[in-house]
């Protein structure tokens, strides 16, 4: 009985180290599922947001334009309530990037960054998204893609290509297995798309007709 005793106390022992390492090589393969599809989600975010802006731009193309205006939100015309609107949100996105810098403590005069600063950052690029919906809505509907001159061609790539890096951004702000650099990234070509879009339409119109509206 005593020999078959110590037998089995030194069989548990021997069975023991086997476990743990298995344990081990279980977690290690856990971590390594976890940390290699980074790069590989990352490069799929960018991939679908590809996808969406050529969606867009294909749409856009073959669509016939109806040439017809939208509801102007009290503007005196449509064109005027475009480049106001996408003024509107441009500036809310320049703000946006601003309360993001902030928060990740890359103002250093401005101090810590409040408790309301995450909320503001997130009402400004829901509204700064919000005004540019009826700009596009009108440019896919009423005009499509166009390319009468460099301007115009231009502006027709950054539109389609500021709604696929929307999505690519939210994608990235949604997932927690993408690198660190990612998000920032996203949301400071977000801001230089629509600041781009701002200066091929808003802009040349206020220097064009002036400020009607006003």
């Amino acid at each position: 009985m005593g020999s078959t005793g110590a037998l089995k106390g030194r069989t548990r022992t021997m069975e023991i180290p086997g476990l743990e390492q298995q344990a081990t090589d279980t977690s290690t393969a856990s971590a390594a599922s976890v940390t290699e599809p980074s790069s590989t989600k990352l490069l799929r975010y960018a991939m679908i947001g590809g996808l969406v802006s050529l969606s867009l731009g294909a749409y856009a193309r073959i669509h016939t334009p109806t040439g017809q205006g939208i509801f102007a939100f009290g503007f005196p015309a449509v064109l005027p309530m475009k480049a106001w609107f996408t003024t509107i949100a441009a500036v809310l996105a320049v703000g946006q990037l601003m309360s993001a810098l902030w928060m990740w403590g890359r103002l250093p005069a401005a101090g810590s960054a409040p408790t309301w600063i995450p909320p503001l950052h997130r009402w400004l690029g829901t509204v700064a998204f919000l005004s540019t919906l009826p700009v596009a809505y009108h440019c896919l509907w009423a005009l499509g893609f166009q390319q009468t001159t460099t301007r115009v061609l231009v502006h027709s790539i950054l539109g389609c290509a500021f709604y696929g890096a929307f999505v690519t951004k939210m994608l990235i702000l949604r997932s927690t297995r993408v690198p660190g650099w990612a998000l920032p990234i996203a949301g400071g070509s977000l801001v230089a798309l629509l600041v781009a879009i701002w200066s091929t339409s808003s802009w040349w119109f206020f220097t064009t007709f002036g400020f009607p509206g006003v």
